[in-house]
């Protein structure tokens, strides 16, 4: 059991790490896709990553040192076919004796064979069940995996060892797929229990009618990153010119002011997220939508910047002295009234922000469910019919007059 335990117990160590650098691109692609991110569909594909590790580790732990692999003097491939059919025959069996049974379970070459027709079985299981593919993909799956590993082992784990330390077997690359295909003929008893794809989307498309707070949070995170580049593109264009002190001011503007006029209320975040900020209200939308921006993002998160711009003039006239430092304390005020707002929002479900509440705006979320869209283009189809018949119906009665 410890030849197992080893390779396990690292795929364990190596998760957190593996899991958070598959997080970011996951939750883009299932905000992008569905809106929402259910705990279901998360558990299934993190613990896809979980097993692809300790199928790796099983096949490449333990590892040997490099001494011991310059020693080596067994062979490097076996390359005939159910090979491990006339080992299994060699072994002296009774089908009457019951230790006969007991003798062949324990037998190298029968649970070998078992164990690599058993690693793959999960992973057809995944193959049909949460990625849906067909047979002939979990076939073709199956097998590119089983090559991977086993060209791993004949390379020497990618040169690090001067020669193969395990053996290249193509019974492996046989077994392995047929654990594939095992697993993807037993997954209609495994689904029997879990909710079926179909029903995993409608819930994802359900919750992500609704923009949580994590979904802004990461949108704005995104944003910040293109912010940071628009900045660097600016500063170098601007460079030794008038305006280059004011860099951090123009590019902000220049994101969050001039891009979402351009594109109807979204910056590159919530265009990546698939979200939109909209009016409740039709009426002025585009002006209570730009409004909104400049006291989200502009007069909220740039606040110090645009201070500090302030501190920086200098006009010897004490009216606009007192106007400025007037303009600095509203701003400050502001901040924290929106400081106050938020963690009071934070407890309710759906979080208005000061903000929005000053513009009757809104996050809306723009993925469109492919059920939806069939029922909206059979509503229209439906309207188009019916208006048809009344055009008709309105000849026929013209002709009659």
């Amino acid at each position: 059991m410890s030849v197992y335990k080893i390779p396990i117990t690292t795929a364990f160590i190596f998760f957190p790490l593996i899991a958070f650098i598959f997080t970011l691109p996951f939750l883009i692609y299932q905000y992008r896709k569905y809106g929402s991110i259910p705990f279901l569909r998360s558990a299934i594909f993190y613990s896809f990553i979980l097993y692809l590790l300790c199928m790796y580790f099983l096949v490449i732990l333990p590892l040997p040192s490099i001494e011991e692999v310059k020693k080596l003097t067994t062979p490097t491939t076996q390359l005939i076919p159910f090979d491990f059919m006339r080992d299994i025959l060699n072994i002296p069996f009774n089908w009457k004796n019951l230790s006969s049974y007991l003798d062949l379970i324990q037998s190298p070459a029968f649970y070998i064979a078992a164990f690599n027709i058993l690693l793959t079985v999960p992973f057809g299981i995944y193959l049909r069940y949460y990625f849906e593919c067909k047979w002939y993909k979990a076939l073709t799956f199956g097998f590119l995996l089983s090559i991977f590993f086993e060209l791993t082992q004949l390379s020497g784990l990618y040169g690090i060892y001067p020669r193969a330390y395990r053996l290249f077997d193509v019974d492996d690359l046989i077994l392995n797929t047929a654990g594939t295909m095992l697993g993807f003929l037993i997954t209609p008893l495994i689904a029997m229990i879990l909710p079926t794809r179909k029903e995993l989307d409608e819930k994802s498309f359900k919750k992500g009618k609704r923009v949580t707070f994590f979904r802004r949070a990461l949108s704005y995170i995104i944003d910040f990153f293109f912010l940071t580049i628009s900045f660097v593109i600016i500063r170098i264009l601007l460079n030794n010119t008038v305006l280059s002190e004011y860099t951090s001011i123009i590019t902000i503007i220049f994101y969050y002011l001039i891009i979402p006029l351009v594109t109807n209320g979204k910056t590159f975040g919530k265009m990546i997220l698939k979200l939109q900020v909209v009016a409740k209200q039709p009426k002025f939308a585009i002006l209570k939508v730009m409004s909104r921006y400049l006291l989200s993002y502009i007069l909220f998160y740039y606040q110090f910047i645009i201070i500090n711009l302030l501190n920086k003039i200098v006009i010897h006239n004490n009216i606009v002295e007192t106007i400025i430092s007037c303009i600095i304390i509203l701003l400050k005020v502001y901040f924290w009234i929106n400081i106050v707002s938020i963690i009071l929002n934070m407890a309710k479900k759906e979080k208005m922000f000061l903000y929005e509440k000053i513009t009757n705006t809104e996050n809306c979320s723009t993925i469109e469910y492919e059920e939806e869209k069939d029922e909206s283009k059979s509503d229209k189809i439906k309207k188009d019919e019916k208006e048809e018949e009344e055009n008709v119906r309105i000849k026929k009665h013209k002709e009659k007059l």
